[in-house]
């Protein structure tokens, strides 16, 4: 089975969820890559270790800002250059707008936010995340050409011992309102590790009593190499900016690690982290719904056991 897949970049690097999304094509079949925007032929080449034979390259900066309908005219030419019925996409804001127009432009059916590899042993079954992560349901997906969104985590970024992949030019021919929106600017979030594709989340709740105390859940953050999240109440009430807001209002995260330090455990805020691989709870109130839904949970003043996680983790660092 030939299997395109779409990987998107940052700084021009390719993201490690697209990464994922390569690893994970290379288990359905072989698998050409199609990249656009500003990228190094260096950097695509090196895709060939993670699985890919072939890399599809739209060398244009109008795609640097991933504008949507082009985005997608793009994929679905690429996948009918490189004849392949099934298109395989990581989810991400930007592949959450543009799955369903290339599943419509390939003619193609369409099954989202998959958690495993598929079973082709009687046809093409695969497992998908719904009820915002609560349950999982198998589907069987009957038709010839199929799109293919993954979840966070799906599978892990490994390198397959492949070689370079070989990189050929790509020009797209765009329809008259490919690029009828225009992205103006860009506002990036700050710090040392963005929140939407990080591996290890420290994230803080109103139990942190205000915004002055927020250091030592950087401190955390940094000894663990963490992004920083917060729940939506402490983002209304601006201690923490809101590109750090975690839930299902806000930015859904599935990490390896998420602790959860004085945040009781809303029903919207576990929607949006309960994909998480390993859950840690940290609260004084035993009662704290987010016990219920953690892997480990510590009853404890945050102010005590915060500091002390920090000091034992950074001894057994060294």
């Amino acid at each position: 089975m030939s299997v395109l897949v779409f990987v998107e970049t940052d700084g021009g690097s390719v993201k490690k969820s697209s990464l994922e999304a390569i690893v994970y094509g290379s288990k359905v079949g072989e698998v050409t890559v199609a990249a656009m925007g500003t990228i190094s032929n260096d950097e695509l080449a090196g895709l060939g270790k993670y699985g890919a034979t072939k890399v599809i390259h739209a060398d244009d900066t109008q795609l640097d800002n991933g504008v949507i309908q082009a985005t997608a005219s793009f994929i679905a030419q690429a996948a009918e250059k490189a004849a392949c019925n099934t298109v395989v996409m990581a989810r991400s804001s930007l592949v959450d707008a543009i799955a369903s127009r290339v599943a419509v432009k390939t003619d193609s059916a369409i099954v989202t936010n998959i958690v495993s590899v598929p079973d082709t042993s009687n046809g093409f079954a695969v497992k998908r995340g719904i009820y915002t992560g609560k349950a999982f349901a198998t589907v069987n997906v009957n038709a010839e050409k199929k799109v293919l969104t993954i979840a966070k985590n799906a599978v892990a970024v490994e390198e397959v011992g492949g070689g370079d992949a070989t990189v050929e030019s790509f020009s797209t021919a765009y329809g008259a309102n490919d690029f009828g929106v225009e992205r103006v600017s860009v506002h990036k979030a700050e710090g040392d590790v963005l929140l939407p594709e990080a591996d290890r989340v420290v994230s803080a709740g109103r139990g942190l009593k205000g915004p002055e105390n927020w250091g030592m859940i950087e401190d955390l953050a940094q000894t663990l190499g963490a992004a920083t999240a917060c729940s939506k109440p402490v983002s209304d009430m601006d201690w923490r900016p809101h590109h750090e807001h975690v839930g299902q209002t806000g930015i859904k995260v599935a990490p390896t690690l998420y602790i959860a330090v004085g945040i009781s455990g809303a029903i919207q805020h576990l929607a949006g982290v309960n994909s998480s691989k390993v859950i840690v709870a940290i609260n004084k109130d035993p009662e704290a719904p987010f016990f219920k839904a953690a892997d480990y949970g510590v009853v404890g003043d945050a102010f005590e056991v915060v500091p002390k996680l920090n000091e034992l983790l950074k001894q057994n660092q060294n």
